[in-house]
């Protein structure tokens, strides 16, 4: 694929995923943009194992846009970072097709591993401002890790996840459209946990009261015999 052509891709998937894109040349003011620009030629010079140059372009692209993308990240097609600020993404993390990052997100090590030490994420995934995936887990595809999420372990085809650590909350099996990027209508597990021992807890008290009662009509019973 021709430079001019992988710039017009990058164009055109910044306008389709951001609302606030007005014209085409506000793109080139991106940081999505701009990193992705780096990574390419950081990664194209990394396989050529041009290791230090390689590094040089891609700290370039971190100093202009606070996005760290080691240049060993192998990236799909579709690749979104919107906002941007604080991403930092693995040498040997694998990213498939439209993938969207939000704000802060972290594809990274947990430090224990050696070899493949980064995420491995499939196709149409969305992840959530703040989240972090760690280690050399799996992310299915049509997945939504929800904002501050922490995911340590692999995450089925289809699956919402969130919490700390992140717990599959919702799994329909159903593609996820890239226009549904919805960070704030998620499942909260906690709350569903606490909503859980309400109703619990008002079954146990409506049946010590019904007990009490009960035992009120004994004793009067008693009391008359």
């Amino acid at each position: 694929m021709g430079f001019v052509k992988k710039i017009k891709e990058e164009i055109e998937i910044i306008r389709q995923r951001d609302p606030a894109i007005h014209t085409a040349m506000e793109v080139f003011l991106y940081p999505s943009f701009k990193v992705m620009l780096h990574y390419r030629v950081a990664h194209k010079l990394y396989l050529n194992e041009h290791y230090f140059l390689a590094r040089w372009v891609s700290q370039r692209g971190v100093r202009k846009t606070g996005i760290e993308i080691h240049p060993g990240a192998q990236i799909g097609k579709g690749f979104f970072i919107d906002h941007g600020n604080g991403v930092i993404i693995g040498e040997t993390t694998i990213i498939g097709d439209n993938v969207t990052l939000y704000q802060g997100v972290t594809l990274g090590g947990t430090g224990k591993e050696q070899g493949k030490r980064h995420p491995t994420l499939g196709n149409n995934i969305m992840i959530g401002a703040g989240a972090k995936v760690l280690g050399s887990c799996t992310i299915g595809d049509n997945c939504k890790i929800g904002a501050g999420s922490v995911v340590l372990c692999d995450v089925p085809s289809g699956a919402t996840v969130v919490g700390v650590p992140g717990r599959v909350v919702r799994r329909n099996n159903q593609a996820l459209p890239q226009e549904d990027l919805d960070q704030v209508h998620l499942p909260d597990p906690i709350m569903e946990d606490l909503s859980g021992l309400h109703h619990a807890n008002a079954e146990l008290t409506n049946r010590i009261l019904d007990l009490e009662r009960e035992l009120k009509e004994i004793k009067r019973q008693n009391s008359k015999a």
